[in-house]
């Protein structure tokens, strides 16, 4: 632990609760304002994003509120689109008047809107953004929750040396996040004394990409990682690889979902994926969360319904410490906490960067996903070869 920083676990409600909250105490809620991606590209990922918030709201206002006080969510949907994001927030703050603010889905969105949050000098714990380039512009009162974008495919370098592999491919989509996370993966390829093949970026509209699967064949690679912001572009690579025979040893993506593995069935076998959370981590408060979120929506938590509901966590705890909801007040508790959420550890340097989490890898075997690094939270050993084309 830093010197000087004040740790805490913060705990979780077993029971189930109704979403829409109790109305326990006197006083108006404490209104939260937030946009989700409830449509567009980033549905997938902002849905149980929004709904890791509203379960939050639930078990807070169970556990009797804070400051004497019900939390109310408002959270809007943003379509996936930075405008619409843009204008949402300056609504939540102007017209609506939200007490605070929790962030969107993803880093494309949260540095659309830090601006807007910045200028009124409010308090934004982003949940799922991860690009450093974010946290590297002299914003006081941003926060960061996920491990850093750069890191989000360490877990496939890592495993990839180890077992000897020394050529490996990486392809990232033309946007915020995956630009990050593809130049961290070639940076840590090439500190690993491997040798990167080919490095692409992919415009994001692109729906056929045999042209650089070629490519990725014909420099021999043994190992493919890929960084992309939305789920479909992962799907149809993978189905691509498999109709073109493109033998990898390793395929491994910025992110792991139970909808990949569906909309794939066996060509998912094998494939390595990066997420920041999994229901067999050892963290206090999974099982109940696990239990609440299933039983609540039907469906097992995914990284960013556990991301979200996390965060909240973390600024529940901030608001508590700080006994209001002073915008400056709550920038020192959230600087100096070091605490573990059902989601992660949570610490920041003075950039309001995440410097706990690491985020674990997975994957795909029998139809399940199992995490397979770091070694410490691992459920099960890597599996090769990976896809279950290759020849190799």
């Amino acid at each position: 632990m830093r010197s000087g920083l004040r740790s805490t676990t913060i705990p979780v409600l077993a029971t189930v609760l109704v979403i829409s909250g109790c109305g326990q105490q006197a006083e108006e809620p404490i209104l939260i304002g937030a946009t989700m991606s409830a449509t567009g590209s980033y549905a997938t990922q902002g849905i149980p994003a929004g709904n890791g918030y509203r379960l939050c709201e639930a078990h807070v206002n169970e556990q009797g509120g804070i400051l004497d006080r019900d939390v109310q969510f408002l959270i809007y949907d943003d379509g996936s689109n930075s405008e619409i994001a843009i204008a949402l927030y300056e609504k939540l703050i102007t017209e609506d008047r939200a007490d605070a603010l929790m962030g969107p889905y993803g880093s494309t969105l949260t540095e659309a809107v830090a601006p807007v949050t910045e200028a009124h000098r409010l308090v934004l714990i982003s949940p799922l953004a991860a690009t450093t380039s974010i946290w590297e512009q002299g914003r006081r009162y941003l926060f960061m929750v996920l491990p850093p974008a750069e890191l989000f495919l360490a877990g496939l370098i890592e495993m990839a040396s180890e077992h000897g592999l020394q050529r490996i491919a990486i392809l990232q989509e033309d946007a915020l996040f995956p630009r990050a996370a593809g130049a961290g993966a070639v940076e840590l390829a090439r500190e690993k004394g491997m040798e990167v093949v080919l490095h692409e970026t992919y415009p994001t509209e692109t729906t056929d990409f045999s042209e650089i699967l070629a490519r990725v064949e014909a420099g021999k690679a043994d190992v493919l990682g890929m960084a992309a912001s939305a789920l479909d572009a992962f799907i149809v690579v993978a189905r691509q690889m498999r109709e073109q025979d493109v033998n990898v040893m390793m395929f491994g993506t910025s992110a792991a979902v139970d909808e990949f593995q569906e909309a794939l069935g066996e060509t998912a076998e094998f494939v390595y994926g990066l997420s920041a959370w999994e229901p067999s981590l050892p963290y206090p408060g999974i099982e109940a969360f696990v239990e609440a979120y299933r039983k609540e929506f039907n469906q097992i938590p995914s990284f960013h319904a556990a991301g979200a509901y996390g965060s909240c966590q973390i600024f529940m705890e901030a608001i508590r410490r700080a006994g209001s909801l002073d915008p400056e007040a709550l920038r020192e508790e959230l600087l100096t906490l070091e605490t573990t959420t059902i989601f992660s550890h949570y610490a920041v340097d003075e950039r309001g960067y995440q410097t706990a989490n690491q985020g674990v890898f997975v994957q795909w075997q029998d139809g399940k996903k199992v995490v397979v690094w770091p070694d410490d939270l691992a459920t099960a050993t890597p599996r090769f070869p990976t896809p279950p084309w290759s020849q190799r």
